[in-house]
């Protein structure tokens, strides 16, 4: 076959009904399994804003959001139009050996959204973003040691993953970096830690992705504090909280006085579109890692910096900015948390909703009423977070809402919609909700039925 024999449109015409089949094949074999298990093997075929459509032409709502990457939801127009633009303008990609003028564009605008930070690294991913983060702290303070919060997920590479909180992910990789996990919000522990005259830095979530657990106020600025009288930085990981999904750019900008030493984003920059990273810092930090010219390559990538990957994120920030997508995560937010927390009430297993702007939590626990906690503590000795699995999959089956698990083993579901999302989207999804949990207190019904095959599925892998 030649290049001109190409043709992207029948090859998916012809061989996407293979999709499960050829990552069976191919592929990670557990996805799905694990798809088919829960009923989620759909076949998607088209995709636009906070919504999805199959193959018969049914509509999904979307609050998951690719995991975050899809802030502006799926194919806006101005990214789309922003990557036609730079692949037809023919440029000099990538020679290595000059300074092309699109990744300082996004520097230039990502750095107006950021009082403090003056240089900005382009990656591929938020994890590479977090890796170079931990680079730099060290090489700046020329300590080895890196402290995190427990339940943390930083990234699944070797340096981030030292430096995330959960067991499951570490596991059986170790040796990884000289690390230590602090409480989130415990300062005692911070103080004790720094005593140790070893620490180069502290990186934390202002809002953990699991179980979507916020830093108690006034932490992050005390933690500053206490990090530079020691000596050691402050790195901010806004690789999901950041560019507008709190309602505001960044999350840590909800506490006033709070100036991180680094700053990590990603997902939401991409547009949906091209993996891009971004390392934000300060810029003694960088003129320590690039001290000479014989270090000008010292850390770099080889896709960093694309123009592709750059135009996404220009494009992002515009959209951003002019169709005030800050504003409507805080408003839209607000309105979808008031209306799920009016349910707690009301449901005796549902018992928190938290989080900020589109990064809500809804936390699950036990029931008081005799029947209902007999189920519960079927399901907890089967396997801790089965309930919030159970309301995750009729969401999908019945009402065509995805929405996903906090983290393993919690009961808690997190929603991280688009930041283009409705209020009509809100009624659907609350109301949605409330059918589920409706059935599930109610002490019988299908979702019921479903928990007992949930039970079955976790004895069995045990």
């Amino acid at each position: 076959m030649t290049t001109t024999d190409f043709d992207l449109g029948k090859l998916l015409a012809e061989r996407a009904g293979e999709r499960y089949e050829l990552h069976s094949r191919h592929l990670n074999h557990q996805l799905p399994r694990m798809l088919r298990t829960l009923g989620f093997d759909r076949m998607y075929e088209r995709a636009a804003g906070a919504h999805f459509w199959d193959g018969e032409g049914n509509d999904y709502l979307d609050m998951l959001a690719g995991f975050g990457v899809m802030g502006l939801g799926r194919h806006h127009p101005v990214v789309r139009r922003a990557l036609h633009d730079v692949i037809d303008a023919d440029l000099p990609d990538l020679t290595r050996f000059d300074c092309a003028p699109l990744p300082g564009l996004l520097a230039e605008r990502l750095l107006s959204h950021s009082p403090g930070l003056d240089r900005v690294y382009f990656g591929n991913s938020g994890t590479e973003a977090v890796e170079t983060a931990l680079k730099f702290a060290r090489r700046a303070t020329g300590r080895e040691r890196v402290l995190y919060c427990a339940h943390a997920f930083h990234g699944l590479t070797t340096g981030a993953l030292s430096v995330n909180g959960e067991a499951c992910f570490r596991d059986g990789f170790a040796p990884l970096l000289p690390d230590t996990a602090i409480g989130l919000g415990d300062l005692d522990a911070l103080e004790r830690e720094l005593r140790r005259g070893d620490v180069a830095a502290l990186i934390v979530e202002p809002i953990q992705g699991k179980g979507v657990h916020e830093t108690p106020p006034g932490f992050l600025r005390a933690a500053r504090e206490l990090l530079h009288r020691r000596g050691a930085l402050l790195i901010v990981d806004e690789v999901q909280t950041g560019l507008g999904r709190t309602g505001d750019f960044y999350a840590h900008q909800h506490e006033p006085g709070v100036e991180p030493d680094l700053v990590c984003v990603a997902k939401a920059l991409s547009g949906g579109y091209v993996p891009v990273g971004a390392t934000l810092g300060k810029d003694w930090i960088f003129k320590k890692v690039y001290s000479s010219m014989d270090r000008v390559v010292v850390h770099s990538a080889s896709f960093g910096a694309n123009a592709q990957a750059m135009a996404a994120g220009l494009a992002v920030l515009a959209v951003l900015e002019g169709e005030d997508l800050v504003g409507n995560a805080r408003r839209t937010g607000a309105l979808l948390k008031s209306r799920l927390s009016e349910l707690v009430g009301r449901y005796e297993m549902l018992h928190d909703v938290r989080g900020r702007g589109l990064m809500i939590g809804l936390q699950f626990g036990r029931p008081t009423s005799l029947g209902l906690r007999s189920r519960w503590t079927m399901l907890q000795t089967a396997r801790k977070g089965l309930f919030a699995q159970m309301v995750v999959v009729p969401l999908l089956q019945r009402h065509r809402i995805l929405t996903q698990v906090s983290g393993d083993r919690l009961e808690v579901i997190k929603l991280i919609p688009p930041l283009v999302l409705t209020e009509g989207d809100v009624e659907r999804f609350v109301a949605a909700f409330t059918a589920v949990m409706d059935e599930a207190h109610s002490g019988g019904g299908l979702i019921w039925d479903f928990g007992r095959t949930l039970v079955k599925q976790a004895v069995g892998n045990r």
